[in-house]
């Protein structure tokens, strides 16, 4: 064989941080050991990974075919090397979440997780555009996201269903109202999750017709910074109901019947296509998969 194993695990350091010296670090190894170990892996096959800028690498075409294959493999042999020592341990768990799932459901899936395999497991939270990103980037192994996602190189399985609400302060004018109508909702000064995040796009679906016409006072990027904007009457929202349980039992917002208005979305679980699916990748998506049974969350 004309490569060895370090020799890619140089190379996917390197495509991962741009920069040999972070490479090398990452990986415990000299900087010239791991320039070494680039250098002759381009050399032995006459190919270019990287372009050089500076200081810095970029990846090429040529290693952006190459990457999705290295991971594969890099990640079998690190299953082989566990098999081989025995170890029940599952390895290292990399998981991204937005940010409903990551404050609301992905703590306790983790917490079990933990729990059967003693495994360590990191856990990154940002919209779905951004979970896509590192996804792509192999910086996550599975992605668990309440935006619709359509990319060539990812795989999106159904998850659970979920639905937002529209909601507001008890005191605020429309608390009172049975429904609201389509002349409410334009009347109203709206507080709104960020453009990029699942929550927004399944919000500006359901809103189709009269979308462009709303007043949006703010956009924030955290839930609990809505909520807080909302009880202190500076407009309505729009949320997953997940993050709203708490506060509606509490008097603190109350709930508001838009019927005419569609706000059912599905909650997806995401990987790269060309992952290899570890033991303890299979085992955290069967968990998730368990959790919706257990809740009685019908998957569509």
């Amino acid at each position: 064989m004309r490569y060895s194993l370090r020799q890619l695990e140089v190379f996917l350091a390197v495509a991962h941080l741009g920069n040999i010296t972070r490479a090398a670090e990452s990986l415990s190894m000299s900087q010239s050991a791991a320039s070494s170990a680039l250098r002759e892996l381009e050399q032995q096959f006459s190919i270019q990974l990287f372009d050089r800028r500076g200081k810095r690498l970029q990846i090429n075409e040529m290693g952006r075919s190459l990457r999705p294959m290295a991971e594969a493999l890099l990640d079998r042999a690190r299953e082989v090397e566990r098999q081989l020592a025995s170890q029940e341990d599952v390895g290292e768990l990399k998981i991204g979440a937005t940010l409903t799932i990551g404050n609301y459901l992905a703590v306790e899936l983790i917490a079990g997780f933990i729990q059967q395999h003693g495994s360590e497991v990191t856990l990154t939270v940002a919209n779905t555009a951004e979970i896509a990103r590192q996804l792509c980037n192999f910086d996550l192994d599975v992605g668990l996201v309440e935006g619709e996602l359509q990319h060539p190189a990812l795989e999106v399985l159904p998850w659970r269903r979920d639905e937002l609400v529209v909601f507001c302060a008890p005191q605020h004018p429309l608390a009172g109202k049975k429904r609201l109508s389509d002349r409410d909702l334009l009347g109203a000064q709206w507080i709104l999750r960020e453009p990029g995040s699942g929550t927004r796009q399944a919000f500006d679906r359901a809103m189709a017709g009269i979308l462009p016409n709303l007043k949006v006072l703010l956009e924030l990027q955290h839930t609990e910074a809505i909520k807080r904007a909302v009880e202190k009457q500076l407009g309505i929202a729009c949320l997953s109901r997940i993050a709203l349980q708490d506060a509606f039992a509490a008097g603190r917002l109350v709930p508001l019947a838009v019927p005419q208005r569609q706000f059912g979305r599905q909650l997806y679980l995401v990987m790269h296509q060309q992952k290899f699916r570890s033991a303890g990748i299979e085992s955290w998506l069967s968990l998730c998969r368990a959790s919706v049974t257990e809740s009685g969350v019908a998957v569509e």
